[in-house]
């Protein structure tokens, strides 16, 4: 039986549920795991699957939609193109379409506005295939009937700006990192203005890559709001960021945490505004994802926070309030 929580409608007409389980498994790949963590996510309730090309599993996601015994319709599938495929967006699309093993996706994403050659290189900002040429291809594939909706994913307002500027489809959504620590409350309220949905990755922090510490999961606030409704910190932070009007894609292989991930609390306005002012505190307004730090120059797949229009120093620091 599917979860009794909110969905949100996409400006394409279509539901999405408001919680998902996010198929990244820390490293490309882990293909059995990400299969039982489906299969035990549907029998809990969950009826949104968000995976990628690069996750290297969609073979695997789409062996645990077919034998969960949940029937296809009701479940919203979610995937990615990747970076190094953003100058055959056609041929990708089907490639995932056959690993999946499905005959449409929900739900079709640009992964990164980054594009990237065959063999894994950034391509110059500003060089083609641009990240425009690319939503373009995109916006094709909706007349082929196999995908519902598109969207991108780690996307700025200034680089929206380019894109809706030059392109004739609205984005339904944007993946981006969103949590206590990120609410990220500019671009929220820009895409909601434009009936773009944003869509919360790593809502939970992803605490094994940020030297295994918890950050905003351990704050007082945090824990004392969880206490009060005798439940995990975990689910403080999703519930608050369902209440906020973003949809969150948690990722657990625990069976009983993917239960309580799904199980949402009804938080007071009081509580909302405590956590919506976690960001606020010395040191929490940053970003918790390691690909901060995967180079020396301080670029973030190839490029610069300017060219990727995020407000942050390296590290990923953000650098004012919102």
């Amino acid at each position: 039986m599917a979860a009794k929580i909110p969905s949100f409608t996409l400006n394409t007409g279509y539901e999405m549920p408001s919680v998902g389980i996010g198929c990244w498994m820390g490293s490309p790949g882990g293909g059995e795991i990400a299969e039982r963590m489906c299969k035990d996510a549907l029998q809990a309730g969950y009826r949104h699957i968000d995976t990628a090309y690069g996750y290297g599993n969609e073979e695997y996601v789409g062996k645990a939609i077919r034998e969960s015994g949940v029937p296809r319709e009701e479940i919203f599938l979610t995937t990615k193109l990747p970076n190094h495929h953003h100058h055959k967006v056609k041929e990708s699309f089907e490639e995932s379409l056959a690993k999946l093993g499905v005959d449409h996706i929900d739900l079709y994403l640009m992964h990164w506005p980054q594009a990237y050659t065959e063999d894994n290189k950034p391509i110059p900002y500003g060089q083609s295939p641009t990240f425009v040429e690319t939503w373009k291809d995109m916006e094709t594939l909706l007349e082929t009937g196999k995908v519902r909706s598109i969207g991108v994913s780690n996307f700025s307002i200034k680089l929206l700006e380019v894109l809706l500027r030059e392109s004739s489809i609205v984005p339904a959504t944007n993946q981006v990192e969103c949590h206590p620590c990120l609410p990220s409350v500019d671009l929220k309220v820009w895409c909601e203005q434009r009936g773009i949905l944003i869509t919360a990755y790593s809502p939970l922090g992803r605490p094994k890559e940020y030297d295994g510490k918890p950050v905003f999961l351990d704050d007082p606030d945090v824990v004392n709001i969880a206490k009060s409704h005798g439940a995990t910190p975990g689910q403080v932070a999703l519930s608050w960021g369902v209440k906020r009007g973003t949809a969150v894609i948690p990722k657990s292989e625990n069976p009983e945490r993917i239960k309580q991930n799904i199980t949402l609390l009804d938080l007071t306005d009081e509580e909302m505004a405590t956590l919506n002012a976690i960001h606020k505190k010395p040191g929490m307004h940053r970003s918790l994802l390691k690909y901060h730090e995967y180079s020396s120059d301080g670029t973030v797949l190839g490029w610069t926070y300017d060219q990727l229009g995020w407000n942050m120093t390296k590290g990923g620091i953000v650098c004012t309030l919102d």
